[in-house]
């Protein structure tokens, strides 16, 4: 019953947000818009934990630095999502082109100063990347990423790309890993909701200056090892040494 309420609120939610949305990017500057996809989602965790029953508890706020910087986060579900734009203020995202193509949402995604990439990636999508977050670092946003570009079950992992480490790069910003257990909860998609609590948290920032290949071991290193962790900790069963890598689907 929960799941069903649950889902009710959600479509309600996300369409009376997105009619919202859709008005305030007509008006001038950034803000308007910026400030209902923070109440959307500050929104949507009071339903999480209301109606869904899932209390998320947040960690590790003390070590964001200050300015700007960048989040490669695990992805476990579409409420990480949520929990990132409702608690970091001046957050721009990395996300695949194929949010373009729903109606409408094309101009909300550019007046958040969204950085879209070809999901298919390559050296034009690349390109794509690096002019896209070069706007927003000019902007002094900080960049969300996923680094997997894709949601993960909990105990599996995707190939963590190498994006997030050009941008790190590019921009001499630090880079701060994120865990979560959070799929625990509320896996990938489905439609059916656990009741808990959740737990996301922020990491120790990668300083820039790192080799490609010593900067992707950390970040993965931290992103799993602690989500592995929280994971452990929420179900009482052994921390797993490693997650499976899974491809994604074609």
């Amino acid at each position: 019953m929960r799941s069903f309420l649950f889902a009710i609120a959600y479509w309600w939610l996300s369409a009376f947000y997105a009619i919202a949305a859709v008005i305030a990017s007509a008006l001038p500057g950034r803000a308007p818009t910026t400030g209902v996809i923070r109440f959307y989602s500050a929104r949507m965790l009071w339903a999480m934990r209301a109606i869904a029953g899932i209390k998320v508890e947040l960690r590790g706020q003390e070590r964001l630095p200050d300015g700007a910087f960048i989040i490669g986060a695990k992805h476990h579900s579409w409420g990480d999502g949520f929990v990132m734009f409702a608690n970091v203020g001046n957050l721009s995202f990395v996300t695949g082109d194929h949010l373009e193509k729903i109606p409408l949402l094309r101009g909300i995604l550019k007046k958040l100063g969204a950085i879209v990439v070809d999901s298919c990636g390559g050296p034009a999508s690349r390109r794509a990347l690096a002019e896209a977050a070069a706007q927003a670092h000019a902007e002094g946003k900080r960049i969300l990423i996923y680094p997997e570009g894709h949601l993960a079950k909990p105990g599996e992992k995707f190939r963590y790309r190498t994006g997030v480490f050009h941008m790190s790069k590019d921009f001499n910003l630090p880079v701060v890993p994120v865990a979560t257990n959070l799929g625990l909860f509320w896996r990938q998609q489905d439609f059916k909701k656990a009741p808990g609590t959740a737990t996301i948290e922020f990491l120790d920032p990668i300083p820039p200056g790192l080799s490609k290949g010593e900067f992707m071991a950390k970040l993965e290193a931290a992103c799993e090892t602690r989500t592995n962790q929280l994971i452990a900790m929420a179900t009482g069963e052994p921390v797993i040494a490693e997650a499976r890598l899974v491809e994604p689907d074609a």
